[in-house]
Formats: structure tokens, sequence, C-alpha cells
């Protein structure tokens, strides 16, 4: 969520992040009204609290004196004074429990209070960075395009999708992952299997080589864990659950990987934390009806290698930067041309400030597609998850920022490459780059 100070500091800024994105900026007032009164019910409930105490105190004394005149010669004691001693602890114990009442019942309010201030934060996106483009999915901004499309018609022959070159190297079998699973399910039968093996250990071994730790993460995750990366906010009709479990299936390795240091203190001084993992991603495509529903550019479950930094906030920028270098560094080895976009505040989901895409060609479809994203979530993410470091400027702690970048997923690449670098007689040229986890130059109809 975004920090309450920075909302409360500067609202009107948050106000236009949020008209950016196309949301409601009253959402902003609702939350100030929500921190008001939150603060107000803390107010009450300590002063409370603080009386409670004195009157506890003023008991203990008269407790004491009460106690040793009953242990005296009940010959010398003066009943009067004993009388009235239990007078006035009875009094004060009423009083007592009375107060205790008053106090549990203000506590109870206060934490409704933070509850509903809590809601409210979570209904407010990310405050966008300047520069941001603001608008929705086709008001992106185009960074730079690289490479260049291949001209199939100078060539003298008409290009197949990928479901049709797919089919004849025996890489793809709808009908049976649909006979199996439904619609948006798929094989991958012999060359397109061990073709997503070679994507994900080439990008395992890109992500490794630039510094990045390896991780073999969960693909179910608990309620906190995917609240807190951001995933069940706009997007909770994307995600898969199994209400039995109150588990969900992870529609990105990022989600495990921001929990991975939920509710811990880390160490920054050396640098940043990177890690990577490859793993098995569900979504439900909620609301994708009559989107690419042919072949496998948009399914259900698919294997993504994914990366994700832990760094102090005035790093975020840079590490951002470094995320989209590597994701261009993959797209370069694949030979494919290909766009990076700044995607719209709109576009961006709720954690992120800013998002890069990069898009590859796709010559049947005569458009630019989406392979890899990297998005600076800034410490959105971290004020969820209460991830901290120890403050370099001070001897208390701040929360960090979090960023995320995909390297490779492995169904769009697949479409991307066969159609890009098919040959007139079916077959498709293997890059340079995958030759030596595939173990060939080029994949023969069969």
């Amino acid at each position: 969520m975004i920090d309450l100070k920075f909302l409360r500091d500067q609202p009107d800024t948050v106000r236009a992040s949020q008209r950016a994105r196309g949301e409601d900026p009253s959402l902003v007032d609702s939350a100030l009204t929500a921190d008001e009164q939150r603060r107000a019910a803390i107010g009450v409930f300590e002063s409370a609290r603080a009386e409670q105490k004195a009157a506890s105190k003023e008991l203990g004394p008269v407790m004491g004196r009460l106690t040793k005149l009953r242990k005296s010669d009940s010959d010398s004691a003066d009943s009067a004074d004993l009388s009235a001693l239990e007078t006035q602890a009875s009094d004060l114990r009423e009083k007592g429990a009375a107060m205790s009442a008053r106090v549990k019942e203000l506590e109870a309010a206060a934490e409704a209070a933070k509850a509903e201030l809590d809601t409210s934060l979570r209904s407010i996106g990310n405050v966008i960075q300047p520069g941001v483009p603001a608008g929705g999915e086709d008001d992106f901004d185009l960074v730079e395009e690289v490479g260049t499309a291949r001209d199939f018609a100078a060539e003298g022959f008409e290009p197949k999708d990928h479901l049709e070159l797919g089919e004849l190297l025996g890489a793809i079998d709808m009908e049976r992952g649909a006979k199996v699973s439904g619609s948006r399910f798929y094989y991958l039968t012999g060359i397109g299997a061990r073709l997503e093996w070679a994507l994900t250990g080439l990008a395992q071994q890109i992500a490794v080589a630039e510094g990045f730790t390896p991780l073999v993460v969960p693909n179910l995750v608990r309620t906190e864990t995917m609240a807190g990366a951001g995933f069940l906010d706009a997007h909770d009709d994307e995600v898969y659950r199994l209400p039995a479990d109150d588990l969900y299936l992870t529609g990105t390795s990022e989600v495990a990987l921001a929990g991975f240091h939920a509710d811990e203190i880390l160490d920054l001084t050396d640098g940043p934390l990177r890690y990577t993992a490859t793993s098995t991603c569900y979504r439900r495509e909620a609301g994708s009806y009559g989107k690419d529903t042919r072949g496998i550019f948009r399914v259900h479950q698919f294997q993504k290698t994914e990366m994700f930094v832990f760094c102090r906030p005035e790093d975020a920028v840079a590490e951002h930067e470094n995320l989209l270098r590597i994701e261009r560094r993959v797209l370069d080895a694949l030979e494919l041309p290909y766009r990076i976009i700044d995607v719209a505040a709109g576009d961006l989901g709720g954690p992120a400030s800013r998002k890069y895409d990069c898009e590859a060609w796709v010559p049947t479809q005569q458009k630019y597609r989406e392979l890899t994203s990297t998005s600076n979530c800034t410490t959105f993410q971290a004020r969820r998850l209460d991830i901290r470091e120890r403050d370099p400027q001070g001897s208390g702690t701040r929360t960090l920022a979090t960023l995320n970048g995909t390297a490779i997923t492995s169904t769009r690449p697949i479409v991307a490459l066969l159609e890009n670098h098919q040959q007139a007689d079916g077959s498709v040229r293997v890059p340079e780059a995958l030759r030596p986890f595939l173990g060939m130059e080029v994949i023969s109809p069969r």
C-alpha cells in the first residue's frame, strides 16, 4: 500500500496519480477521513486506558490499608474505618470494572478504525512516477523499436501462424489439451516440450550470470502473501483459489518471491538482494473471452522465469533499468524484432509505479505482443509484507523497495520464435543462443 505519511503530506499528488490511472481520486479523501477517525479513536482509547491505570493505582493503597487493618487485633480495629475502607475499595473495584469494559470497547473501536483505514489504503494504487503516460492500454509511450520485421512477401511465401507450425512440427496439441482440461489448455509435445526447456534453461543461465540467486518456490500461497503482493485488489477474479485450504495458485512466482522475506529486516549494506525462480503459473484469464482463443498465446497454465529485487528505495530506478537491460538481453538472444513501451498508468496494475513491456513482433497478427515486462513497485509491496531494512540515515528501520521482471515465459516466446524464424518448407531456424540447449540448428516438420 502507499505510504500514509506521503498521503497526508501530498494528497494532491496521489489524487493526480489516481486520475492518471483512470481511478477514483475521492478514494484519497476517504482514506484521509479514515486516518482522522483512526487517530481520534486511538486518542480516546489511550486517554481511557490512562484513566484506568490511574484508578488501578488508586485502588492499590486502599487494598493495602484494608488488608493491614483486617490482620490487626479485631478488638482494637476501628469498625467504622474498616467499613469505610471496604466501601471505598468496592467503589474503586466497580469503577475499575466499568473502566476496563470501556477500555475494551474503545480498543475494539480503534482496531475497527485501523481496519477501515487499511481497507481504504489498499483501494489506492501505487503513486505513479513522473513521466508515466496517463490513460489505458493504448496510451503507452514508445521507448524503442529493436530489429526489423521480415518481409515474407519478398521472400516468396505466406507465413504460417504458430499453431499451424506447431502442429506441423509435432510441437503443440491443443485438441488433447481441451479434451483433458478444457479451453486454453494445451500439450507441448516432443520438440515443443524441448523448446520450453531450452527457453527456461537460457533464461536461468542469463539470470544466474547476472547475479540472481535461483530459488525453487511454492506455487500455492496463503491469503496474506497473495494480498501482500497486491494480487487480491483489482485482480482477484484472475486467480485460482482453493477454498478448502485457503490457498491460492500463483499467476507468477513474483508472489512467492515477494513473500520470501515477509516480516523480516534485511541487511542491504552489500547492495540489493536479487532472486530468480521458474514456476508453473496459473491464470483464470477472466474477462478475456474471445481474445487470443487460437493457439497458446493466452492460456491458463504456463511456465515463467521471474526475477525479483529487494533494494533501497533510492536504488529502485537504477534496478528497474537493470531488469529491463536483462530482458533485452534475453530477447536479443532469441533474435526477435521487438519494441519497448512505457506502460500507461491505467494499465500498470495496483503495485507498480512504472512498468516497461517488451513486445515481440508476431508476423501473422501484424502487431507487437507482450513477451516480458518489468515493474518498479517502490515500497508498495514491502509495506504490506512488512519487509524493512536498517535505516542507513538513522537508528530505526524503514520500508525497502521491490521490483520484478520476467526473464522468459514458456508459451509466448514459442509463438514469436516459430513465426519469426519459420522457413518456406515449414521448418524453423533455431536462434544460435538456443542451440546448445536444444541440440539442433533447425526444427524440421515430422
